[in-house]
């Protein structure tokens, strides 16, 4: 009996040698893999992720970045309404999605506003690529300021390496509507893919130079984070200064934000994250849909011009990945056509949006932790919550 013991006892010993050997070599491999492929981010992105029992960014991390701040100029307050929140709204699809704001404007003025999980009006959390609608917004800006001759201007004008071959082609328009062509590869589940590179790196300018355009521009509706981060370079060479910089100098310092908002770069001194990454609070991040709302003319003063603001929430002339016409999206705005409102959304990718329903004069910000899958016609299923609890109750 001992001896059936001791065996069995050497063999489990064996089979663990076995698994813990292998494991070793296994761990050994994909670190020297990681090593050559010289994509060390990605023990960064391990260590703020896996490590702190996560799969995927968090809402409040933008501490782990080095941060260029967004300077606002004087604070104009929000009036709230003679209703504020004088309804209670139903919660139970709020608590589903890890809700932790939801304000609707209606008028100008708030009428609800709600916080959870100890957040508040103050709060800085990360907008992720709802970044890319005020990057759109910044294009604007530059256009009306003639640092950028036209939508149509070639790319080649402000970045030397789209200066030549398939490159060439490439516009600024083309990159606004996401029809670069360009072989980005939006992947959110890879650590290699452009989405995990970009934001746990440390240089986003030289991950994004090293991709081309391999398809032809202006033809088909592809959703790509490299392409604002593109629009970001070229609003850098274009206006001369750091885009958080031209951020505040240019709409921040107007649009009576309360507080700094943070813009996260690849490393100390470095380029911001354009294409997410803009962190600040509900009532702040209301004052774009303001803007929007008010045709780019805000407290009077005209930050953007209006044809363009027109131009940004109307569908580009484009085919969708399906063949069939785009109808979901402008210049970096996400659209949708929703029980009789044409509605415009900055969005991102945990559920941070703001929603502009104009003929309602409306502007509804709900940021959280979670969204809810994406439908066929690119519109997460959670967003018509949102949008339903503002125009049922306000």
């Amino acid at each position: 009996m001992d001896n059936l013991k001791r065996n069995r006892l050497n063999r489990v010993k064996k089979i663990l040698q076995q698994f813990f050997g292998s494991l070793l070599l296994l761990l050994i491999l994909v670190n020297l893999a990681i090593l050559i492929s010289g994509k060390s981010y990605i023990y960064f992105g391990l260590k703020n992720t896996y490590f702190k029992g996560r799969s995927g960014p968090d809402i409040d991390e933008f501490g782990i970045f080095k941060n260029r701040e967004v300077k606002p100029g004087e604070f104009i307050p929000l009036p709230n309404g003679k209703d504020y929140n004088l309804k209670t709204l139903d919660s139970r699809e709020f608590d589903d999605y890890s809700t932790i704001a939801f304000l609707v404007i209606r008028d100008d003025s708030v009428r609800y506003e709600k916080y959870w999980d100890g957040y508040s009006e103050n709060s800085i959390t990360n907008s992720f690529s709802m970044a890319k609608s005020f990057v759109g917004i910044l294009i604007g800006c530059a256009l009306q300021d003639g640092l950028i001759k036209s939508l149509d201007q070639p790319v080649g004008d402000f970045i030397p390496e789209f200066k030549e071959g398939n490159n060439s082609k490439l516009t600024i328009r083309h990159l606004l509507t996401m029809s670069s062509g360009i072989n980005f590869d939006e992947n959110y589940v890879s650590p290699f893919a452009y989405p995990a590179a970009a934001y746990y790196g440390s240089d986003i300018r030289k991950l994004t130079l090293s991709y081309k355009v391999t398809e032809e521009p202006g033809k088909t509706f592809k959703y790509l984070s490299g392409n604002t981060e593109l629009l970001g370079l070229i609003l850098e060479k274009c206006t001369g200064k750091k885009l958080a910089d031209y951020m505040s100098e240019r709409l921040w310092k107007y649009l009576g934000a309360k507080n700094s908002a943070f813009w996260s770069m690849d490393h100390e001194q470095g380029m911001e994250k354009a294409y997410c990454c803009f962190n600040s609070n509900a009532r702040d991040f209301s004052r774009f849909g303001l803007l929007y709302l008010h045709r780019g003319n805000l407290y009077g003063k005209q930050l953007v011009p209006s044809a363009y603001v027109s131009e940004s929430t109307q569908p580009a002339p484009l085919l969708n990945d399906k063949g069939a016409p785009n109808d979901c999206y402008g210049y970096q705005w996400w659209l949708l056509d929703y029980k009789g409102h044409h509605i415009s959304c900055c969005r991102g990718i945990l559920g941070q949006y703001i929603i502009v329903i104009p003929d309602k004069k409306m502007v509804v910000v709900r940021l959280g932790k979670k969204r809810d899958k994406i439908q066929i016609d690119y519109t997460p299923i959670d967003l018509f919550v949102y949008v339903d609890k503002a125009l049922e109750n306000f």
